[in-house]
């Protein structure tokens, strides 16, 4: 069997780790080459820290393909994507998450007739504004077998008239979560590095183009931001380059970020960093639908700078809650303590193995 997987951001990229290895363990355990795995890195959030390293770190087979997809449009990520797989006919493209390079991906397989997985199915905000909904939802139209993190995916999928091949399996990054946090303990000096002591220091992540396409959006953020930064309990930011490039050409949000020098602007770091920082933050504030999740796995408080989300999990256990991009809201999740009760959703730590098992089952 032959799967071309195709990835281009930072979630994608860990969701690969885990699921690569179990190909491996799983040809292991055959004792032969049994599914053929190449991978299409489509460069669409290129970056040295963002990108590369997470091949490195997370030992992800290296990319067969890599295209210079930075910036592109769906479009022009298809007539890039498309050509590569209607000339190596795998039995599969497997497809990660929501992002442009996931629908590009849906489209140019269903264009060259080659059956379609996706992991993490059937999520939805009911924002049609985003492009990230649109993404999934035409993803999974398009797709032969539906990989579920939770039964509230589940039905949405049954709601939308998708009641086949549809598997609740847990979530790929809990399987991470577990495994790469163990190394993170022994691998990453970033506490040091940043002179951090545990618990007294908030992490925050902006990235998601309706706070950075949005200066207004953004302004509430950062405000909010240097109201919440203390020397006691300063707020670390790995700046992603989009995000950046908005600060950078815009000299009244360069001026307030650069007010409180207690929000310290670090580049863009690898996951083992960022598990790190997770697991030893007070609280994290993110526009990151997997951040969000990361934060519960590693039983840190989270507030997220979007208007809604994905993982209703995280809300009604109490370990999130959604502020919008009001500074004042803002500041009041941050100031609150919701009750916390465990999720049982994400499953056991094996939706990786589980997702091999099915697709081996299903083969042709």
């Amino acid at each position: 069997m032959k799967i071309i997987t195709i990835v281009g951001a930072r979630p994608q990229f860990i969701k690969a780790a885990m699921v690569s290895k179990a190909i491996i363990d799983f040809n292991k355990d055959k004792g032969y080459n049994a599914i053929e795995e190449l991978i299409l890195h489509t460069g669409q959030h290129y970056d040295e820290n963002m990108s590369h390293i997470f091949f490195d770190q997370l030992s992800i087979p290296l990319p067969k393909w890599k295209l210079d997809g930075k910036d592109k449009t769906i479009d022009q990520l298809c007539e890039m994507i498309y050509p590569i797989i209607n000339k190596e006919k795998p039995d599969y493209v497997l497809l990660y998450g929501d992002t442009n390079t996931t629908l590009a991906g849906a489209l140019s397989a269903e264009r060259a007739n080659i059956k379609i997985i996706h992991i993490e199915a059937g999520l939805r905000s009911f924002n049609l504004t985003m492009p990230e909904e649109h993404n999934r939802i035409e993803t999974d139209k398009r797709s032969t077998l539906l990989f579920c993190p939770t039964s509230t995916a589940v039905k949405h999928l049954q709601n939308e008239g998708i009641p086949q091949n549809v598997y609740q399996i847990g979530d790929v990054m809990y399987d991470a979560a577990l495994y790469f946090a163990k190394i993170s303990k022994t691998e990453s000096s970033i506490l040091t590095s940043l002179n951090l002591t545990p618990k007294h220091f908030n992490l925050a992540t902006i990235h998601r183009a309706e706070n950075t396409n949005n200066i207004e959006r953004l302004k509430e953020i950062i405000l909010a931001f240097n109201q919440i930064a203390t020397k006691d309990k300063p707020i670390i930011l790995p700046l992603h380059p989009r995000t950046k490039k908005v600060i950078d050409n815009d000299d009244c949000l360069k001026q307030l970020i650069l007010q409180n020098t207690n929000i310290v602007i670090i580049e863009p770091i690898s996951f083992i960093d960022m598990i790190a920082l997770e697991t030893s933050a007070y609280k994290i504030l993110t526009d990151s639908g997997g951040i969000q999740k990361e934060a519960y796995f590693h039983k840190t408080p989270c507030i997220t700078l979007r208007d809604e989300t994905e993982w209703v999990e995280t809300i009604t256990n109490g370990w999130n809650q959604l502020s919008g991009c009001n500074h004042k809201e803002i500041i009041k999740c941050y100031n609150t303590n919701p009750t916390t009760t465990p999720i049982s959703e994400y499953g056991d730590g094996n939706a990786a193995n589980k997702i091999i098992d099915i697709i081996w089952q299903k083969k042709f």
